[in-house]
């Protein structure tokens, strides 16, 4: 009987020797595909992405290249993609790049999970839709949207609707120190101050179910079919949408809006104390001047914010929507439920 050869095989060996799908040599060097071409994903179904292309306009399925891993594609991502561009019926493309993205809006379950949740990237604005009546506006919710908008990077918008049932007034009062953009709307109403705000923008419409958002959705660019629903009787929005979505606003308009399903809760355990205070430049340097570990939640824990604000640097009222958003973001019992 020959003898086994056992000698030892060297690394060109290793490298050369043929594979059990043929004689190719193996190699961890990655296709560049600089050929790729660019779109924007503007829904995700189970693992299948919609891309929209910029040069053509087609309407690609795609699914994640191996080599790609695990690596998160949400709505808005700017992406490079491969194979069938013609977008037609039972054509499948491949995503094989992912572009450095701008902004990204993410949140959590609740206070306590440690697993953020990517909602959408590359947006500028939030427009926080709230019902100033069936349901009546939670603000807790609120407070969260803003927190999640200002350490995102996003501008954050408060668009009231159901104006015809209830008045603004109060709502507009309790965040007039934030200095956010309103907007107040009915049944009916002229939206030609929403479009005005829009365009140029892209735009993730955020707000718990119940509050029309839909519903403007479908107003503001006719044949988005977004499903819409009525509250139920206990006060809380049956969820109708399903699945963050971007739409292209009509011409002339320029930009994009993308809906989101109606939410019950937005935990914020990937915000800090300082996040929040970046969007506060006039508490900046008094915050500077507290202990190391000061949550400046009150002036009897050591905090010398009250001292700054009585110098005259701030104003009781912005020092007091500074801390109403550190409580919205502290571990108070978990996500703000809807009444």
């Amino acid at each position: 009987m020959a003898q086994r050869d056992t000698r030892r095989l060297d690394e060109d060996d290793v490298r050369n020797r043929p594979t059990r799908y043929g004689s190719r040599a193996r190699t961890k060097q990655r296709p560049a595909h600089e050929d790729a071409s660019t779109g924007m994903v503007v829904t995700v179904d189970r693992g299948r992405f919609t891309v929209l292309l910029d040069d053509s306009q087609a309407l690609l399925t795609a699914m994640r290249a191996r080599e790609l891993g695990r690596t998160a594609i949400v709505v808005g991502d700017r992406v490079g993609v491969v194979g069938d561009l013609t977008g037609a019926p039972d054509t499948l493309s491949r995503i094989v790049r992912v572009e450095p993205r701008q902004t990204v809006l993410r949140r959590t379950a609740d206070d306590n999970d440690p697993y953020e949740r990517v909602i959408v990237a590359n947006a500028d604005q939030l427009l926080i839709v709230t019902a100033l009546a069936d349901p009546p506006p939670v603000y807790g919710l609120i407070d969260r949207c803003v927190v999640a908008a200002l350490t995102a990077g996003l501008e954050p918008i408060l668009l009231l609707t159901k104006a015809d049932l209830a008045s603004p007034e109060q709502v507009l009062d309790n965040y007039a120190e934030l200095d956010i953009p309103a907007i107040v709307t009915s049944r009916g109403a002229d939206l030609a101050p929403i479009r005005a705000v829009l365009d140029s923008h892209v735009t993730v419409f955020v707000g718990h179910s119940g509050v029309g958002k839909s519903t403007l959705v479908n107003a503001l660019v006719p044949g988005a079919a977004r499903s819409t629903g009525v509250v139920s009787e206990a006060g809380k929005g049956r969820h109708t949408s399903t699945s963050v979505f971007a739409l292209a606003l009509p011409e002339p308009a320029r930009g994009w809006v993308i809906d989101t399903p109606g939410v019950r809760s937005f935990g914020l355990a990937h915000v800090s104390a300082d996040d929040v205070l970046w969007a506060f430049p006039d508490l900046e340097d008094g915050a500077a001047q507290c202990p190391g570990s000061c949550e400046h939640l009150a002036a009897a824990d050591g905090c010398k914010l009250d001292a700054w604000v009585a110098s005259g640097h701030s104003t009781p009222a912005r020092l007091d929507a500074y801390r109403r958003l550190l409580f919205s973001r502290k571990d108070l019992g978990g996500a703000i439920p809807l009444p």
